[in-house]
């Protein structure tokens, strides 16, 4: 398994949507993460008796905005969210991880925001960084309307720099340019990930 990351607004769900469609399996952290709070699951419960019912809609789903302006201001109710959803969401992918080896996927994509700082990439074969300019970044977030310029750099500095997450990447996609300068360099980097898996698969299974 494979490792995808980058920061809010860097465009790694475009990127991991250009390996699904190139033929690789893809984990996404971040579905997982409201999976795992999903109505009835325990995780909304423990976030619910940790943060007040001030983070919980009416119809009984999560407020995500509401809970992100808590947590993106106190570092330490960061950390209690995340000991209440990171093991979920490691056990949630482990699962999905087994069933798409009995699928016969060979490459497998995590995309996960904050893999770097989790140190999560230092299990897995390798690590894709999406980089793009901080200005950048902001502008994407802004346009989804989800938070203003001032909320954008405080999330961002809650996060390790791009640049240094670049530093643990086995492989880097520059993402400031257009989608089909993305898409060239995702291409090649799936070329060299699925060569590699073939030949790995080849040899656990000789003589077929």
């Amino acid at each position: 398994m494979v490792g995808l990351t980058g920061g809010i607004g860097s465009g790694k769900s475009t990127v991991a949507a250009m390996f699904e469609k190139l033929g690789a399996a893809v984990i996404d952290a971040d579905a997982l993460a409201r999976e795992v709070v999903a109505p009835g699951k325990p995780a909304l419960h423990e976030i619910e008796t940790r943060f007040g019912a001030g983070v919980i809609r009416r119809d009984g789903t999560l407020d995500r905005a509401a809970l992100a302006d808590i947590v993106f201001r106190d570092p330490g109710a960061r950390q209690d969210l995340e000991s209440i959803t990171h093991p979920r969401i490691a056990q949630r992918a482990s699962e999905l991880l087994g069933r798409f080896h009995r699928e016969g996927k060979l490459v497998v994509i995590y995309e996960a925001a904050l893999m770097v700082e989790k140190r999560i990439h230092e299990s897995l074969d390798g690590l894709i960084v999406v980089a793009t300019s901080p200005d950048k970044q902001i502008e994407r977030v802004m346009k989804r309307g989800s938070a203003n310029e001032s909320e954008v750099k405080r999330r961002l500095k809650t996060q390790l720099p791009l640049e240094d997450k670049a530093k643990a990447a086995d492989w880097v996609v520059d993402n400031d340019g257009s989608l089909e300068e993305t898409w060239e360099q995702v291409t090649k980097v799936w070329e060299t990930l699925r060569d590699a898996a073939k030949k790995e698969d080849d040899q656990e299974t000789p003589g077929r």
